[in-house]
């Protein structure tokens, strides 16, 4: 934004007096503004120190950075010093401050050099402007505004800085006085792939329109010698200004055709001290362990102590290891050896804990499938693996002799293999060894007061890597961990119920299922008894806390967001969240964990200005040792980390952040077209992949749309295909094709039949050109008769339309085609028993998912 006003520091002769000073400036005044009653007057103040010292040239700059008082065009200030040596009169300066509406820089020299006597009065005639500008700019000042254009951009991840130029007015007489100068606007252009000579080469600047606010960033006019310079004083700039001036020596030196993207606003040791600032603790040094290693310990230290609970039943940590041992034994019988993947298929249970033992105990690795995902993806994934044995009945494993005593495999082999969406149709495995797991409960266990006084859940998947944090963390500091199944998961009255019988202390969640058992405890006269919420899996919108914090202290329970990666072995960075934090809505997810390191670099990999976005880079101790069967993706995600003495790598997150001057990171979102659905990522490629392969299909488009305000469960996916020659145009089949090979998130809630994919001009999707998705209705014969019942099933319909934001509901539309999920359908129980009707859970969904299924159902319940 241009100043408010210009100010000029002139240095006068020491034999000038104040009352001949005073008297030129009235008599000029008199002269250029003679109806105005507020001419300017000379000010005259003592500095009691010499010209040269530091209070001196405070008194200076703070003289410069006052304002003109509204409705005065000029101030004038007459500084006279303390004497020198032997009593030497030192000269004293007159700070000249103009208001930038009524005089601009060239115009306040003109009062100078009259002031100095350099100039009659006489010769200098006010004038009404501004007048029309120049806008072509010389090249110092270009070069200048590139500069300052590229700083600002590299700080904000603008593609687009405009920058104010002050420039001169055409055809103004020397000795005018007044506003009159104007401003035009430099536009540089920092897309990817721009260069130098681009950005050099830019056309002239815009002058700005009648009315046309300037843009707040620019450059000002020097009043001491007519050049344009940076402006001074706090938040005027987005950068420090010697920043700026680095990136213009560079613009000045380097050859056109340098891309922009090779140009630093840091100098070297800047670049390396923020290196520095996300370095991993070296004060910690975590002793590698293998998983089933730290759990002997537990079980030596503490035999009797009850270590699973699943429903009714609970295994000490003598039994459960007893069990594993067992299942370990099967495993071998069944021709598992050191380094062997298998594959755990199992539903939520004490069975499930003990052979992800088993398998460690067995010194292989385990393989994590969700039993509720498609068959079809769980055997294409085993495929894809290479897995020695997929155990989905562990009776199988039991009965058999033991097995030969072996020595096993160091901690930095991999444990297990956690999958994450593919954009090229197949999921992605990751490596994680032993040594991260247990580096990562031992980097929080001190801070987060982990002990065997502590009751864990289990509440999230086998297939989602939260669960590897919430079943060790527990199982490696002596706590009890409960197994909570599948519906019980999915009912957040039932999930709170559990809380409150198991008297659970420690408790993981995603933030969207966090929402949603917070409005269960907020329902409850029960009250819970965990100390300790980490939350984790997707980003956190900290203003739904508030209430929580209302029943919940934060000295009676702590809130910890963590950010992580299965990459980077589940979490990274942690931070207690506040409630000062969720009232300012806060971004933070904290420094890095000790022993693990987070950097923020642009796309040349070098660290980016503090508070500037750039990718996350993770380092350290929870770095995967890659991607199963995939060298090349592995090589491209996992780069050398050129801190680390001992040769590991970091981990590109693909995640947009900030890393701010004292150490913490913000999470911005995702820089690729990866999302979170629910706190699962995903790849929209992986869903497209699955499209295109269906023979009925010959062009397919994904879209992930939705979930603003943090609200997860409006994100939906949304699905465009083009019908192969010969195909139909029902749009069922392909979706229920899909559904067979992808997990209920990754299914489309819709699939719209086109004749063509819009594209633009350089043949690529034109998402702007896709029409509204068409909901899928099941034909009925009177497809909306629910909006004409009474009773029940019409309140139900009512519950429908508003939670799923659809017109109308008939009575054989399906919840799930309607774009249902499994936070939509927590929502219809909700608001159903807020009106009056029966609770509808979700396994209810599941079993009669249409409208009048459902209905008639809930009418049969005494």
């Amino acid at each position: 934004m241009p100043p408010t006003h210009h100010t000029l520091t002139v240095r006068l002769p020491a034999a000038a007096t104040d009352a001949e000073l005073a008297a030129a400036l009235t008599a000029a005044a008199a002269l250029w503004w003679p109806g105005d009653r507020r001419r300017p007057r000379l000010w005259p103040e003592a500095v009691p120190a010499p010209a040269g010292s530091d209070a001196a040239v405070r008194r200076r700059a703070a003289e410069a950075s006052r304002p003109v008082a509204p409705g005065h065009r000029l101030r004038a200030v007459l500084l006279r010093y303390a004497d020198g040596e032997h009593g030497h009169r030192p000269a004293p300066d007159l700070v000249l401050t103009a208001d930038a509406c009524a005089l601009d820089a060239h115009s306040l020299r003109l009062v100078a050099r009259v002031l100095r006597g350099e100039l009659d009065p006489d010769t200098v005639t006010p004038l009404d402007g501004p007048l029309p500008p120049d806008p072509h700019l010389d090249d110092a000042t270009r070069r200048l505004a590139a500069a300052l254009a590229v700083t600002a951009g590299r700080y904000t991840g603008a593609s687009s800085v405009r920058v104010a130029v002050p420039v001169p007015a055409k055809d103004r007489p020397p000795y005018a006085l007044g506003a009159l100068d104007g401003y035009a606007v430099f536009t540089a252009d920092l897309s990817p792939g721009r260069t130098v000579g681009d950005l050099l080469a830019t056309g002239p600047a815009a002058p700005l329109t009648e009315g046309e606010e300037p843009p707040a960033l620019g450059l000002v006019a020097d009043a001491g010698g007519g050049a344009v310079t940076l402006p001074t004083g706090p938040g005027a700039l987005p950068a420090p200004a010697h920043q700026v001036m680095y990136v213009r020596e560079q613009l000045a030196t380097s050859p056109p055709d340098t891309r922009l993207s090779a140009l630093d606003p840091l100098s070297a040791a800047e670049g390396a001290a923020r290196l520095a600032l996300g370095a991993p603790d070296s004060t910690w040094r975590p002793t590698p362990l293998r998983i089933d290693a730290a759990f002997a310990a537990q079980v030596a230290a503490r035999p009797d102590a009850p270590a699973l609970t699943s429903g009714a039943a609970t295994l000490t940590y003598a039994e459960l290891d007893s069990r594993a041992e067992a299942l370990a034994d099967g495993l071998h019988a069944h021709g598992v050896r050191p380094g062997d993947l298998v594959g755990l298929c199992l539903p939520r249970s004490t069975d499930l804990v003990a052979a992800m033992l088993a398998v460690l105990k067995a010194d292989a690795v385990y393989v994590p499938f969700d039993p509720e995902h498609p068959a079809d993806r769980r055997e294409r994934t085993a495929r894809d693996a290479g897995l020695r044995l997929t155990v989905g009945d562990p009776a199988a494993l039991t009965g058999h002799p033991p097995r030969p005593a072996a020595d096993r495999r160091a901690a930095a082999c991999p444990a297990y293999v956690i999958h994450t969406s593919g954009s090229t149709g197949r999921p992605k495995g990751v490596l994680v060894p032993h040594a991260n797991v247990t580096a990562l409960v031992d980097a929080v266990r001190d801070d987060f007061g982990l002990s065997p006084d502590d009751t864990w859940t289990c509440f999230h998947s086998a297939a989602f890597d939260f669960s590897v944090w919430e079943i060790w963390g527990a199982l490696l500091t002596g706590g009890r961990l409960v197994v909570v199944d599948h519906w019980t998961s999915r009912s957040p009255e039932d999930f709170h119920a559990l809380l409150v019988r198991e008297r659970v202390s420690v408790l993981s969640q995603t933030p969207s299922a966090f929402t949603q058992l917070a409005a269960a405890d907020r329902a409850s006269r029960a009250a819970v008894a965990v100390r300790l919420v980490v939350l984790g899996g997707e980003p956190l919108d900290t203003r739904p806390l508030l209430d929580w914090f209302d029943l919940h202290p934060e000295d009676r329970c702590r809130l910890v967001n963590m950010y992580g990666i299965t990459e980077t072995t589940v979490h990274a960075t942690a931070t207690t969240v506040t409630r000062r934090q969720a009232l300012d809505g806060s971004r933070s997810v904290g420094r890095p964990l000790p022993g693990w390191s987070v950097r923020v670099l642009d796309a040349c990999g070098r660290p980016v200005p503090p508070g500037a976005p750039g990718e996350i880079h993770v380092g350290g101790a929870g770095v995967a040792l890659g991607y199963l069967n995939r060298p090349s993706l592995t090589a491209e995600r996992f780069v050398p980390d050129p801190l680390d003495p001992a040769g590991r790598r970091l981990y590109r997150s693909g995640d947009l952040g900030r890393l701010l001057a004292d150490g913490t990171l913000e999470h911005l979102g995702r820089m690729d077209d990866q999302v979170k659905v629910r706190g699962f990522r995903i790849e929209p490629g992986e869903i497209r992949h699955v499209l295109l392969e269906d023979p009925a299909v010959s062009a397919a488009a994904v879209t992930v749309t939705g979930g603003g305000e943090g609200d997860a469960a409006a994100v939906r996916i949304d699905a465009y295909v083009v019908p192969a020659p010969g195909a139909g145009e029902d749009p069922g089949p392909v979706r229920e094709r899909a559904a067979r090979l992808l997990p209920a998130h990754m299914v489309p809630a819709t699939v719209t039949v086109l004749a063509a994919l819009p594209l633009t001009a350089n043949g690529k999707l034109d998402q702007a050109r896709l029409p509204a998705p068409a909901t899928h209705r099941v034909p009925a014969a009177a497809p909306h008769e629910a909006s004409r019942d009474s009773g029940p099933t019409a309140a139900l319909a009512a519950v429908w339309q508003e939670v799923l934001g659809v017109e109308q509901v008939g009575r054989d539309d399906n919840f799930w085609d309607l774009g249902g999920n499994s936070l939509y359908a927590i929502r219809i129980g909700t608001l159903a028993r807020e009106r009056g009707l029966p609770g509808v859970r979700l396994r209810q969904l599941y079993l009669t998912p249409t409208l009048g299924a459902l209905s008639d159902a809930l009418a049969r319940e005494p």
